[in-house]
């Protein structure tokens, strides 16, 4: 294949719209020799990467998603994937080498990964001031969603936008009918109040360095955090500051300024409360644009900043939820309320925070029954009664997990693709011991947004707690790294990722990371750790915890363990840790 190459800062790289048009040259070529599976393979890697989901390319996602793998699969003992690979990079060269002599456009497939690579080809002409005007605006066309025959990549810039232009028409509906069912200027009885969801202006961001190239970069990434945002139902997105009104009333606005330095980059990026100014989020994400191309750099950045504050663990809803919401005072909770209440109860994790939050969820699916995040969220705090029953001290009856079953019905029935929907009825199926749709649920929840890295990481801990523990930690370790969900929670599927290993050193840093001062299962596990590693004494001073903060845990001890791990050889091999610990598990059976 000819060498290629990018000017990083003082041209342009291939725009969405030249690499769309080129994967359908390609793919419409006789010398393309590839079968349907592995054309499949190429639109959706370069897809995903264009969509800003690169990091999740791996071989468990491509089996699954395009080549209709079960969640069993097994990379390291399937190759499939490798070997699909291989034969597309095969295919690739020889269609340069034949048929793509004179392309502008080089895709390629680097070995040791799945993303595709796009770069301009060695030799072409420098565009004209002209030609990089129009260049510019074919990349925004083709972010407006173009009409192509290549399927475009979700969630761009304009499909965030048509979005918010919806949601503002929507709203100033509802409002004109609300206004006109208000006799006399009361509301009737009958009428709930409106949810009201904060409303964050995406101001334009600053840039600073090289002339014109920050300035670039500084638009892009505006327009893909714009897009990034739209995807979340309980936040409204201002995308034109400067119109006159759209301002009003906004509870945040995110400001970012780009600065380069040759080809370094750093995005500095704050989100600021505008009732008094205060900075309640703020990051700096660097990244070399030798190393990648600037549409994958932009689509990270973005997806980081919307999960950073958007996502149901972000800083909009964290911001508001330090004081606990408690039961709905005469029917004035709104779904929005309890779903900051939702996360408020996920931060304290107490026995109060959990009943004031279960009673504001039963009287929103009351008045809004046809909310399916209500229903949701429901069948989860029901959920939480067995699960967490020793941190909540709740009863050990059965009755919380068929309320959540029938919580969790009642929200698949009124939104049945939604991946929070799906993500919940696999925890709930998980519990059930029906462990097949569980992961039936799992894997249509992760397909449908494989970007939720918060997501994807629970069904990778159902994955691994099923048995599937490659595919299911490497999910886990993506959760990990980019800090989501509550703290300490994904840091305990970790160290049992270890412990089956027999990396035993690991699976003890993983365990103390973890949030064994308030679960006191997440102790057992190490527990378990520290007596197969012989660390004695260390496992006397665990137990004693235990005995004294959890002594119905300790009468329990194999019903706790088989209702989480599900295959025998590894519920021994936890067992038999807690053996080797000196605890007799054999006196101590399942109530």
């Amino acid at each position: 294949m000819r060498n290629a190459k990018v000017n990083v800062l003082g041209s342009l790289e291939p725009t969405v719209d030249e690499i769309c048009r080129q994967v359908e040259r390609i793919l419409g070529s006789e010398e393309f020799h590839a079968p349907k599976r592995g054309r499949d393979f190429l639109e959706f890697v370069v897809n995903e990467t264009l969509a800003g989901r690169s990091e999740f390319l791996k071989a468990f996602t491509i089996a699954n998603v395009v080549f209709g793998r079960e969640a069993s699969f097994d990379p390291q003992n399937d190759p499939v994937v490798r070997i699909e690979a291989g034969r597309i990079r095969k295919a690739l060269e020889r269609y340069y080498l034949v048929a793509g002599r004179t392309d502008e456009v080089i895709i390629t497939v680097p070995k040791g990964g799945y993303v595709p690579h796009f770069e301009y080809a060695q030799g072409l002409p420098l565009p004209s001031a002209g030609g990089l005007e129009q260049a510019q605006a074919a990349e925004f066309n083709a972010q407006e969603g173009s009409p192509r025959k290549m399927r475009a990549p979700m969630f761009s810039a304009a499909h965030g936008f048509g979005i918010v232009i919806i949601v503002v028409v929507a709203l100033f509906a509802l409002a004109l009918a609300y206004a006109l069912s208000v006799p006399n200027g009361r509301p009737t009885a009958s009428t709930p109040p409106a949810t009201a969801h904060p409303k964050v202006i995406v101001e334009f961001f600053s840039e600073s360095g090289s002339t014109g190239a920050g300035s670039d970069i500084a638009r892009g990434l505006r327009d893909d955090v714009i897009g990034q945002l739209a995807r979340f139902d309980d936040i409204v997105i201002v995308a034109d500051p400067l119109r006159a009104g759209r301002a009003a009333g906004a509870d945040y606005s995110l400001q970012s300024n780009i600065q380069l330095d040759k080809s370094r980059l750093r995005a500095a990026v704050r989100l600021v409360r505008q009732s008094d100014g205060a900075v309640v989020w703020a990051r700096n994400f660097d990244a070399d644009l030798q190393a990648e191309s600037k549409l994958v750099i932009q689509g990270n950045i973005s997806r980081q900043i919307s999960s950073a504050i958007a996502h149901p663990d972000g800083a909009i809803l964290q911001t508001g939820t330090n004081q606990i919401v408690g039961p709905a005072q005469n029917g004035d909770q709104d779904a929005y309320a309890c779903t900051r209440a939702y996360y408020s109860y996920r931060q304290a994790m107490t026995a109060q925070s959990h009943g004031s939050t279960l009673e504001c969820l039963r009287q929103a699916t009351q008045r809004f029954p046809d909310n399916a995040a209500s229903w949701t969220l429901l069948s989860i705090v029901y959920l939480d009664e067995l699960r967490y029953r020793y941190q909540l001290g709740t009863s050990s009856s059965v009755q919380p997990l068929e309320l959540a079953t029938a919580a969790v019905e009642r929200a698949a029935s009124l939104a049945p693709g939604d991946p929070r929907v799906l993500q919940a009825l696999m925890l709930v199926s998980f519990f059930r011991g029906d462990i097949d749709k569980a992961l039936e649920a799992g894997m249509a929840a992760y397909a449908a947004d494989p970007g939720d890295v918060e997501l994807a990481g629970e069904y990778g801990y159902r994955l691994a707690l099923s048995g599937k523990w490659q595919s299911g930690c490497e999910l886990l370790s993506i959760a990990v790294n980019r800090g989501v969900g509550p703290s300490g929670y994904y840091e305990a599927g970790m160290a049992l990722c270890a412990f089956m290993k027999g990396d035993l050193e690991q699976a003890e840093r993983w365990s103390r990371k973890s949030d064994i001062g308030s679960n006191p299962v997440h102790r057992l596990v190490l527990l378990s750790i520290l007596g197969a590693a012989g660390k004695t004494e260390e496992a006397k001073a665990e137990e004693h915890w235990l005995h004294s903060h959890a002594p119905a845990l300790m009468a329990n001890i194999r019903e706790e363990i088989s209702l989480r791990l599900q295959r025998l050889d590894d519920q021994e091999r936890v067992l038999n840790g807690l053996r080797a610990s000196g605890l007799d598990i054999d006196a101590t059976p399942a109530r």
